[in-house]
């Protein structure tokens, strides 16, 4: 893992996550905040997300699955390394990982964590090697200290954070930090 981008999250383990200009602007104004997930845009309104945010000095990561008019092929990261610049991905397709991880991109393997074989899906992640795995919904302390205990890659604890008393429920259980799109968690 680069290390740039793992003593972002260590500086603040709270990354602001946007899905409307309106998030991107708040966020873009707080100095505490390193690190943005991008769940919003499409091809033609990316570039200038990412440059909204690579200019206010935060490292930009972008939901390759999120951003309309791409598909779940390789060449979707390829158009977001090279004309947008992404630091990063978020995807929940493994080739996108491992092709990001060809071009030296920061990666995080988004998991829905929704039964038995999807946490068993998720104890393998190892294999694929993203930067930091994010399991979803991150309000389960539970499975997180499981996860923890079983993977090498670091974890993140992401959707249906809505409160501050969850983000600590989920580092305490082994998150190296938490994403949300809740601002009044972004103040913790």
């Amino acid at each position: 893992m680069d290390q740039r981008f793992y003593d972002a999250v260590m500086a603040n383990p709270i990354i602001a996550a946007v899905k409307d200009d309106q998030g991107l602007q708040s966020c873009l104004r707080r100095k505490d905040i390193r690190v943005v997930f991008i769940l919003y845009g499409d091809i033609c309104s990316i570039p200038d997300i990412v440059a909204a945010v690579q200019n206010a000095g935060k490292i930009a990561l972008v939901h390759a699955d999120l951003i309309y008019g791409l598909a779940t092929k390789e060449i979707a990261v390829d158009f977001l390394h090279q004309n947008a610049k992404v630091d990063g991905i978020i995807s929940t397709h493994q080739n996108l990982i491992l092709r990001a991880r060809e071009l030296r991109m920061y990666t995080v393997l988004r998991i829905f964590i929704l039964d038995s074989m999807s946490l068993q899906e998720a104890g393998n992640v190892d294999n694929v090697g993203p930067d930091f795995l994010e399991i979803l919904p991150g309000v389960m302390p539970d499975i997180i200290r499981r996860l923890h205990a079983a993977i090498k890659t670091p974890l993140l604890a992401g959707g249906l954070i809505d409160a501050k008393k969850d983000a600590i429920s989920a580092l305490d259980a082994g998150a190296t930090a938490i994403s949300t799109t809740n601002e009044a968690v972004w103040d913790m």
